[in-house]
């Protein structure tokens, strides 16, 4: 499909291709540990990842910020390391290494010499179960973690407006609910609740270990067995039990304002379907949507029309995340140029997505988003740590191997009229979150010129 693409178009497929990471292959250790293993032999590197089904989403109420909050504890004391000797041997070896969180998941990454993986096996392995609970580090990390909510979101409008957008848009689910946690909570975080929380999911059972570089299966296999194989698996691992979104019925909206505003924006979110084990058609044909309407200021129907051809807006653009546990959503995002008020901006997307469902979709332009869609799916398999990244979202979200290789097959099938169904589906009389993020008004500074006789 992609070569057909490239011929119709007049372009050339780099030779790159043929030499991206090689097949996948997957096993799974007794104790319940999924491994998965990507050749790549290009370079002596390797990525060692290990990611747990448990994020954000799945804190205890009242505990917001906690699945974050063990992850900054993951690098502290073991019972047989020392307070920051992890990242310190990482760097001494000659690698770099990292975390991060997520509503749903939480991984930890390594890139070193193919050499050193047995060694990141050994350190990781160890502070899967052997994590020291200190009360001064615990102290110390809970502080830190407040200082990073400080500097990312209050320092921000843009973030506490996106904060509050969420907190609106989601009704029941725990996805309104902030990764870094609310204030409140995260100063009352306490080494019960972290110890409690890594007890529950830092178990083999609940984690999957991704190995992508200059490494064979076999060898992968036995390091795994060796360093993972030994830790039992958890009799009471829980299932990922979260409440339900309720259908949204009626249309909700934010005004936020904030004197650092720099460049106000209108933002209109709806739910969508997102992909699904064995289903992820739907999930493509939105993926389309999302790049055709508000993609790309040069190509979309609205960077296009609102951008460039009517000058009323200085970015436009829609997002759509596809990957995920339960259902995501569909955004639009509109910031108008000095004299077009939000609420101008707010009926321009809405007359964009109108005359995207009147006007249908060009062939042609259709054939080139396509093409720009597949070529950044094998562009994506030409950096192997991009695709253990990849690999780690989806099937931590609940997909298969299997889906995740069939995810370009699935995106080359779409068709205009495959997409054009989505989006009657999903514009059919949506119910959404708006939002406005604005400076607050100006004072009327204008003197009183009345004379008062006396």
């Amino acid at each position: 499909m992609l070569r057909r693409l490239a011929l119709a178009l007049g372009l050339t497929l780099t030779p790159f291709v043929a030499q991206a990471a090689g097949e996948v292959a997957e096993f799974m250790l007794d104790n319940g540990m999924q491994v998965v293993v990507i050749e790549d032999h290009r370079t002596p590197a390797v990525t060692h990842m290990v990611w747990y089904r448990t994020g954000a989403a799945d804190e205890p109420p009242g505990q917001s910020g906690i699945a974050h909050f063990v992850e900054h504890l993951m690098f502290k004391a073991t019972d047989d390391l020392a307070s920051g000797e992890f990242s310190a041997t990482v760097e001494a070896n000659g690698g770099s290494d990292n975390a991060f969180t997520s509503w749903d998941y939480t991984g930890y990454i390594q890139r070193v010499a193919a050499d050193r993986l047995g060694l990141m096996m050994q350190m990781e392995a160890d502070r899967m179960r052997d994590l020291v609970f200190d009360p001064v580090e615990v102290a110390t990390e809970r502080s830190v973690i407040i200082e990073e909510r400080a500097q990312r979101t209050d320092s921000s409008p843009g973030a506490l407006f996106n904060e509050q957008m969420a907190a609106a848009f989601y009704l029941n689910h725990p996805y309104g609910i902030p990764i870094v946690g609310w204030r409140h909570e995260i100063e009352a975080l306490t080494l019960e609740n972290a110890r409690a929380f890594y007890d529950t999911w830092y178990h083999p059972n609940n984690a999957i270990l991704i190995v992508a570089g200059d490494v064979t299966p076999e060898e992968v296999l036995t390091l795994a067995q060796e360093h993972y194989g030994p830790i039992p698996a958890s009799d009471n691992l829980p299932p990922r039990m979260r409440p339900t979104e309720p259908p949204h019925i009626a249309d909700r909206r934010i005004h936020f304002e904030d004197e650092r505003v720099a460049t106000p924006y209108v933002s209109i979110r709806m739910l969508a379907p997102v992909r699904e084990p064995g289903d992820q058609a739907e999930a493509a044909a939105l993926v389309y949507l999302s790049e055709l309407l508000g993609g790309s200021g040069q190509t979309s129907l609205m960077g296009r029309r609102l951008q460039i051809e009517e000058e009323r807006s200085l970015f436009v653009g829609t997002f759509y995340d596809a990957t995920s546990v339960d259902p995501s959503g569909f955004s639009m995002v509109n910031a108008p140029v000095p004299g077009v008020s939000l609420e101008e901006a707010e009926d321009d997307l809405w007359r964009m997505v109108e005359t995207f469902l009147e006007e249908g979709i060009d062939p042609g332009h259709f054939a080139r988003i396509q093409f720009q869609i597949e070529a950044g799916e094998i562009y994506e398999e030409d950096d192997t740590q991009g695709l253990a990244r990849s690999y780690g979202m989806q099937l931590t979200t609940g997909l298969s191997v299997a889906d995740a290789e069939a995810w370009t097959e699935v995106l080359a099938a779409v068709t205009p009229e495959d997409v054009m169904a989505a989006a009657r589906r999903l514009f059919d009389d949506p119910s959404t979150v708006t939002g406005y993020l604005m400076r607050p008004p100006e004072p009327d500074t204008e003197a009183d010129t009345t004379e008062v006789s006396q």
